[in-house]
């Protein structure tokens, strides 16, 4: 059986593969869990509905037997995120209706197909992003990036606005670029310290990141669903 995840883009995938991979050797777990996945490249109506029609197409080719969608919470609240994905599925699938996250609920194609579905929305306290929460669990000291909250100070004390997503990805930036970038790394800095290297990262340095912090908790659990 293969099991696959909806996610927004590239580098969605390479935090939740990486996040699988721990899961996988914190827990004992078995089978261990295989998970392919799909990405939006940008979050649409149109994009999800699109991916969801052709997995429709290839449920029995593809031997899928639960489908997971990842998106970001934003500004949203979880109310309007699942009526945003209860309006993209029921245009693929007959199902039921998504009335929470971290649960499946079953759906049926128009050839006879059947498959679970279950959602998560990537947030910290509700609201946020990918990088919401890689900066709720960075595991290195941040001197560089925490000093962008002066910056911020400054910024608004000159009457302009800098939003939390804006933020939020600038500090991941000067992070990865500047508080956890070794002499040797600062020589390819933009391929190995920076998000457009965001493989490089997890794949050579994961653990400037705090895999343990709760913040990761609902994540998890939603993962556990594929065992």
């Amino acid at each position: 059986m293969s099991n696959i995840v909806i996610v927004e883009s590239k580098n969605d995938a390479i935090f939740m593969k990486a996040m699988v991979e721990k899961l996988n050797c914190d827990i004992e777990i078995e089978p261990p869990i295989y998970i392919d996945y799909e990405s939006l490249e940008g979050l649409s109506e149109t994009k999800l509905i699109n991916t969801l029609k052709a997995l429709e197409a290839d449920i029995q080719k593809r031997d899928i037997e639960k489908i997971g969608i990842i998106i970001d919470i934003d500004n949203y609240s979880e109310a309007e995120r699942l009526e945003f994905v209860n309006e993209c599925i029921q245009q693929v699938f007959e199902s039921e209706t998504l009335s929470s996250t971290k649960q499946f609920i079953d759906i049926f194609g128009d050839n006879g197909t059947k498959a679970q579905l279950a959602c998560y929305f990537t947030n910290v306290e509700g609201i946020g992003e990918l990088e919401t929460l890689l900066k709720a669990i960075k595991a290195r000291e941040s001197p560089h990036a925490d000093c962008l909250n002066s910056w911020q100070t400054c910024i608004e004390s000159q009457g302009k606005q800098i939003d939390r997503k804006g933020f939020d990805k600038f500090w991941v930036s000067i992070y990865l670029r500047y508080d956890t970038c070794s002499d040797k790394e600062e020589k390819q800095a933009g391929r190995k310290c920076s998000m457009s290297g965001f493989d490089y990262v997890m794949e050579r340095k994961n653990d400037i990141w705090d895999w343990n912090n709760p913040a990761l908790d609902d994540l998890k659990e939603f993962f556990k669903l594929f065992c």
